[in-house]
């Protein structure tokens, strides 16, 4: 049986149990099919409400703001190939653990197959990248009881052992737009969500750990989605490691343990072979440098990793012993069933990075013309204390964690589930929008104009977002690889180098933003201080950067290789 005002009284009953559980932000890209459900969102006074234009740019705004609140952000679309413009996001969610609640308006079964406009089988549309699908059928009087329950579960799934988007499908008859009965009151009234539960380690894991961490030479790579920056501090102090300090993982400080520039000079085989581990620690998730990940590979190391997710990451398959449970906790225990390694491996280290600081300080500050690696530097250098920086993929992330100096001031965050270029801009619109925190956002040229619909309508959302655009008119990345030296000039620039005419200052002007260029790092620095939004253009050429970037990583291989 359905009454006229069901479908309002479904979607104001179960956004009222988010609402309950938790939930604050949704995002929506307007549609018909989803009015019941934007109605009764618009109409919970604890929901923010964020509305984008198109579907691609709100899913990757809604990853953003779940990435800063750990909590899942509701995401609404009508039905068609609205639903298919959110599988990007919905793969990032899925593979950087971010919990998603997808919501898909649909149309009723009686529609489908028969040619209905904007009508598609949007039944398992994201087949296995998300956690659960659920189809919630079309409301009905007689499931009333059910509503509570379906939201639950839902929502649930989202923050379960390993966290993750949600797909939950929505058909609605018309009419469309009706008042709400009372909310449907279940009668099962449970407070909270199920988490998973911290379990101690067991004695034989213990050993294990012990066994092959004890008095070992060892280093700590310290990622994302590991443990925090002074568990992992302590724990370097307590055995004596260095740590790799990827800018992700919160560990990139001035302490002496904290290696910040080893890519350099891991890449010349003699220099690296005097740092070669016993053991390696992985807390998290896996650094961007392709030299760091390969020394880790080749290095022969037993290689233990600790995450809070069952799922290993382990691509070259050389760990050895996976611990999965709450980083910190397994922090602590290594330090209880542990001695620390003599003191001459971390000092040998920490002269090595001692060295290679002063050599990046010296070739990248205070530059009259910004190199690559300069912005980089520069803008972590320059944004506020307790700000967000944003780093797009390809080469802005491999640039902070090349050259920047300490960012524990700052709060880190990439899109390093998939690695793609797609959607950062509206990604930090939706991190800036959660933390109503200063936002940095360093990105490619290519990457800004593949999302310039995260600008749409910014004015209106007063989030302080910097945005840095380094532009080289192309692909800068591709040119640090094999195929620029195989290929012709004219080839390798067609089919990789991507060269472009856009005037990026006049994009970023047509969407309301203040724009400037900026060509000096006092310019630069100067330009980051002032609060968003803004966008400031770096403008470089790709052949000089692959030169700039070799001249600083020879310069600190002799300065380490004269360390040891």
């Amino acid at each position: 049986m359905q009454s006229t005002n069901v479908t309002a009284s479904f979607c104001a009953t179960v956004v009222d149990e988010w609402c309950r559980l938790g939930v604050r932000h949704a995002v929506v890209a307007p549609g018909s099919r989803s009015t019941p459900m934007v109605v009764a969102l618009a109409s919970a006074p604890e929901i923010t409400l964020h509305v984008f234009h198109d579907e691609r740019s709100a899913a990757f705004a809604a990853l953003g703001i779940s990435t800063v609140t750990r909590l899942a952000t509701l995401l609404l679309c009508t039905s068609g190939t609205a639903a298919a413009n959110f599988y990007p996001a919905i793969i990032e969610a899925s593979h950087n653990e971010v919990p998603l609640l997808v919501m898909t308006a649909d149309r009723p079964p009686e529609l489908q197959g028969v040619g209905a406009a904007q009508t598609i089988d949007q039944r398992n549309l994201y087949g296995n990248v998300v956690r659960l699908f659920l189809d919630a059928g079309v409301p009905d009087d007689d499931d009333t009881n059910t509503w509570r329950r379906t939201a639950r579960r839902a929502l649930g799934a989202t923050q379960a052992e390993r966290a993750g988007p949600v797909h939950l499908n929505l058909p609605f008859r018309e009419p469309l737009l009706d008042a709400a009965t009372p909310l449907v009151v279940s009668r099962d009234e449970t407070t909270s969500l199920n988490r998973p539960k911290v379990s101690a380690l067991g004695t034989n894991v213990l050993s294990q750990l012990a066994t092959r961490l004890n008095g070992r030479r060892g280093v700590i790579v310290a990622g994302a989605r590991g443990a925090e920056q002074r568990v992992v501090a302590a724990l370097a102090a307590h055995l004596r490691w260095p740590i790799l300090a990827d800018p992700l993982g919160g560990s990139r400080t001035n302490s002496p343990y904290a290696i910040r520039h080893a890519d350099a000079w891991l890449r010349d085989t003699s220099v690296a072979r005097n740092f070669t581990p016993e053991v390696i620690l992985r807390l998290g998730t896996l650094p961007a440098s392709k030299v760091v990940n390969g020394w880790l590979r080749e290095s022969g190391a037993d290689i233990v990793a600790v995450s809070a997710s069952p799922f290993l990451i382990d691509p070259d398959r050389r760990v050895a012993l996976h611990v999965v449970g709450d980083p910190a906790t397994i922090c602590a225990d290594i330090m209880r069933v542990t001695a620390p390694v003599d003191s001459g491996w971390g000092e040998r280290w920490q002269r090595a990075e001692s060295a290679a600081r002063q050599i990046v300080a010296q070739t990248l500050d205070d530059e009259a013309v910004l190199s690559e690696p300069g912005v980089a530097r520069t803008l972590v250098a320059a944004l506020p204390a307790n700000a967000n920086l944003v780093v797009s993929s390809s080469m802005p992330i491999r640039d902070v964690e090349w050259y920047a100096g300490a960012c524990e001031h700052l709060v880190m965050h990439s899109n390093r589930g998939v690695n793609g270029i797609d959607g950062v801009v509206s990604t930090a619109v939706g991190i800036a929008a959660a933390s109503r925190a200063p936002t940095g956002l360093l990105i490619g040229d290519i990457a800004f104009m593949h999302d310039i619909n995260g600008l749409l309508g910014i004015a209106e959302r007063s989030v302080d977002l910097r945005v840095v655009v380094v532009d080289n008119r192309g692909g800068g990345i591709f040119s640090f690889l094999p195929q620029r030296a195989t290929l012709g000039r004219d080839t390798f620039e067609r089919l990789f180098g991507t060269p472009h005419r856009a005037d990026l200052v006049g994009l970023a002007a047509a969407h309301g933003v203040a724009t400037q260029v900026a060509t000096t790092s006092r310019q630069l620095h100067d330009a980051v201080q002032l609060a968003g939004p803004r966008v400031t253009v770096v403008k470089t050429n790709r052949e000089e950067n692959v030169v700039q970037h070799d001249v600083v990583h020879q310069a600190v291989i002799a300065a380490v290789n004269a360390t040891l």
